[in-house]
């Protein structure tokens, strides 16, 4: 179910931070139109931290009657807080979302039996799917392999993927020893993304989809295809845009690049986030002409 090019999407707010549904909804359309494989709401570049919770599972459910089935929708839910990954997973399921995306409790910093017995207390309380989220870099919590491995056996039927950000590539072999070869594997790193299909991942959650979706569809498929020469001159295009994305804090640059591609979308961002400075523009732009976008 989980495959090729998922953008991790943006949220689309005016400047007093209101959301813009029908924005959203367009967005969202034009995902799936470009190629798409999956939609990722509410997650880190949706900015999901300055959400409460009405606000934010009415942004998935949104994303999810805009779908319409067409494609998996993988709603962020993670909690440092187990009693309220809980409530969010099941927040997710009455959503309608396809699987749930979760990170590992942050800040808290708990020790691996403890992200085992997060996850086991998620899982048992709600049968809704599970994507692990390894983000050590803004966590401070890494799901090790074998925990994840020992995971995977547990609840084979719930955990079933991890978008992994770690930003080290043996990581797809070792996790390919502790949890199988079919387990699906996706990368969290754009820039990265080529070498960690090519090691047994099966696609890529995406920051650089928000703003070039066909190109990292088509960047996927030739991988699928095992067209590696085709896929790497697609990783040569745009990989000034994948760096570019984080010249400053996220999403501010990704909001700025939307912002020149579909002229009119509503770019605010809610703090701590603000406006990518003169530098991080200037990267985006140049990446953005050079991966022939704008």
């Amino acid at each position: 179910m989980f495959t090729g090019s998922i953008p991790a999407l943006v949220t689309p707010f005016v400047e007093d931070g209101s959301f813009v549904e029908t924005a959203f909804r367009d967005f969202v359309e034009w995902q799936i139109t470009e190629g798409s494989t999956g939609l990722v709401p509410c997650g880190t570049t949706g900015e999901s931290a300055t959400m409460d919770f009405e606000e934010h599972f009415h942004v998935v459910k949104v994303c999810v009657d805009q779908a319409r089935g067409r494609v998996p929708v993988i709603a962020g839910a993670g909690s440092n807080d187990t009693r309220v990954a809980i409530r969010n997973i099941r927040a997710a399921k009455d959503a309608g979302a396809d699987c749930a995306l979760m990170v590992p409790p942050y800040y808290n910093r708990p020790s691996q039996e403890g992200i085992f017995r997060h996850f086991a207390a998620v899982v048992e309380a709600c049968d809704l799917p599970v994507m692990l989220y390894n983000v050590p870099g803004r966590t401070v919590t890494d799901i090790m392999p074998e925990t994840m491995g020992r995971l995977v056996q547990a609840f084979p039927d719930n955990i079933v993927a991890v978008k992994d950000a770690t930003g080290t590539l043996t990581r797809v072999s070792q996790q390919r020893a502790t949890c199988g070869a079919a387990f699906a594997q996706l990368s969290g790193n754009d820039e990265t993304a080529l070498a960690f299909n090519a090691m047994g991942g099966v696609g890529c959650i995406s920051v650089t989809a928000n703003v070039a979706p066909r190109l990292c569809a088509q960047f996927q498929a030739a991988i699928d295809d095992e067209d590696y020469t085709g896929a790497l001159a697609l990783q040569d295009r745009m990989f000034a845009l994948h760096l570019a994305m984080f010249t400053d804090a996220s999403p501010g640059p990704v909001k700025y690049a939307v912002g020149k591609v579909i002229p009119g979308f509503p770019t605010g961002l809610r703090l701590p986030m603000n406006w990518p400075n003169a530098a991080a523009q200037a990267a985006v732009d140049v990446a953005l002409a050079a991966a022939g976008i704008v």
